[in-house]
């Protein structure tokens, strides 16, 4: 019982980001909807020895953690929107070795405006100009790079490269897209290092807060697409959404989709996002396998304030 107990009050109290104690709260805070689903478990132990006042705390223990990740899975009323739709794609690559003619499928699939890619290698740039991405997406601004650090946009309409996010570990590149109609919007391609020790704990804070504020009025619209090595969950990517962001996947209710599996597919996190200011309208996200990554893409069909 007191596991559970002492797992929702750190997540209320957003416990990751006390100082002290970041390595490894940040890395388990992401298992917050594996806690909501076994939070049952000391509830029915307590009814089952009938003891009262166990149940009670129990049950309110689960009752807190559903209320923290069901909503998840409910799409949320949208902001009226009468812009043009902008259909963006987001995929990590897995050292570059994700399938490139599934990424041109997709991309062919659902019309995808803008399309951002993460652990972008100059080999993989190579294998998805030859399987055709140029032809779809003509304009690029692309920081490939060996291993896990490349990043890249590639866009069905012109792009201005924007200066790239300052003393980030890995590419976040940025760049002002122009839509037909004359619109502009503001996309990154986002990777933060993934949390897994002290040192990288501190560079994925530092790269969270770089990203750039949402636009205000008057301002071009920002989309933050990537991997973000960060839940709903953890305190620092919550912050980033306070800054006038809305998660696509929770808008929609499919914010508990997985976008990552570990070897073996036991462990399952949501951790890549498309993030879009709060006056977009999100019609539809869906998430696709990715062969040769341990990601899945993530789509989103957005519409424009």
């Amino acid at each position: 019982m007191g596991c559970w107990t002492a797992w929702a009050l750190g997540r209320l109290a957003g416990a990751d980001r006390l100082p002290g104690v970041q390595m490894p709260i940040t890395p388990l805070i992401s298992f917050t909807p594996y806690a909501a689903a076994t939070a049952v478990v000391p509830v029915l132990g307590a009814a089952l020895l009938r003891h009262r006042r166990a149940l009670i705390a129990g049950a309110l223990t689960a009752g807190v953690l559903a209320a923290l990740v069901l909503p998840r899975a409910v799409a949320a009323s949208q902001p009226p929107a009468h812009g043009p739709r902008l259909r963006v794609l987001t995929a990590n690559l897995r050292f570059g070795l994700a399938d490139p003619d599934r990424i041109v499928e997709l991309v062919r699939h659902h019309a995808v405006d803008v399309l951002s890619l993460q652990e972008l290698t100059p080999k993989a740039v190579e294998r998805l100009n030859a399987a055709g991405l140029g032809r779809l997406l003509p304009h690029a601004v692309l920081h490939p790079r060996g291993g896990a650090a490349g990043s890249g946009l590639y866009a069905r309409h012109p792009l201005r490269e924007l200066p790239a996010l300052p003393g980030s570990v890995f590419a976040m590149p940025r760049a002002e897209l122009t839509l037909p109609a004359g619109h502009k919007v503001e996309v990154a391609a986002v990777h933060p290092p993934p949390p897994i020790s002290g040192r990288a704990v501190g560079n994925w804070m530092r790269d969270l807060r770089a990203l750039p504020a949402a636009g205000r009025r008057g301002q071009p619209v920002r989309i933050l697409a990537g991997d973000y090595n960060a839940t709903l969950d953890h305190a620092h990517f919550r912050r980033v959404l306070s800054r006038g962001y809305a998660d696509a996947a929770d808008r929609a209710g499919m914010g508990l989709t997985p976008t990552w599996s570990s070897p073996g597919g036991r462990i399952r996190l949501t951790i890549d996002h498309v993030l879009v200011d709060r006056r977009c309208a999100v019609h539809r996200v869906r998430v696709h396998d990715l062969p040769g990554s341990d990601h899945r893409a993530v789509f989103a069909d957005v519409r424009l304030p």
